[in-house]
């Protein structure tokens, strides 16, 4: 099955749940879930008496995942994040249904995926969860958790969650890892380039790894400037 034969359905079904089908099913399952644990284990730290780290280990599961808020990041980053990724964040409730029924149109006329449609809280149920997402029921499950995590958790804490959650390749987990691995600097200055380049990776993190593939960073990072 082709990835576009196995996305359409899924996208389908999700657009339909999302904005006019079973509002009733939905809002059962929503009631019954459980939202998505955003407590994740963060590298333990060494830093010097200015708090500058020298030292960082790597979690149990052997991922760098140091721990970040946003007061942590450029607003810069912040910006391009919510431009790219989730144009309406502030204003959702977890699923925003006008980017999924855009990106099942896209992809059913164009035979590509063009925009993914979810949002970053789906996103973050998604990495929280470690969840399937391209099929039917994956799907369902992702916009349900997204409607019950954003019944629990404030934008803030979805938004930190997705810092530090964010895949950027290899065992590289959250924007101030990938920060320190690919830049060589704490997120907290960036450059419009730099910003855009930690925004891009991670919708395709080992295609894009700037370490092995640094023209195909180069080009996503420049889409992410254009848009």
């Amino acid at each position: 099955m082709s990835r576009r034969a196995a996305l359409l359905p899924a996208l389908i079904v999700a657009v339909g749940l999302a904005a006019t089908a079973a509002p009733l099913l939905l809002r059962n399952a929503v009631d019954a879930a459980v939202p998505a644990d955003l407590r994740v284990a963060t590298s333990r730290l060494v830093v010097d008496r200015d708090e500058r780290l020298l030292r960082a280990f790597q979690v149990e599961d052997g991922l760098w995942r140091l721990p970040v808020t946003r007061a942590d990041v450029d607003p810069l980053y912040v910006a391009m994040l919510q431009a790219s990724e989730d144009r309406r964040f502030a204003e959702h409730r977890g699923v925003d249904a006008t980017a999924l029924v855009r990106a099942a149109f896209q992809l059913a006329t164009s035979g590509r995926i063009v925009s993914g449609g979810s949002t970053l809280t789906m996103q973050v149920v998604r990495l929280a969860e470690r969840r399937h997402t391209r099929t039917v029921g994956g799907k369902f499950g992702q916009i349900v958790g997204a409607l019950a995590l954003e019944r629990y958790a404030g934008k803030d804490d979805i938004l930190d969650a997705y810092l530090r959650l964010a895949p950027f390749g290899g065992n590289v987990e959250g924007v101030r890892s990938a920060a320190l691995a690919y830049l060589g600097k704490e997120p907290r200055r960036l450059t419009p380039a730099e910003a855009a380049l930690l925004v891009a990776l991670p919708q395709a993190p080992e295609a894009r790894r700037p370490d092995r593939h640094p023209e195909r960073a180069r080009i996503a990072r420049d889409r992410v400037l254009d848009r």
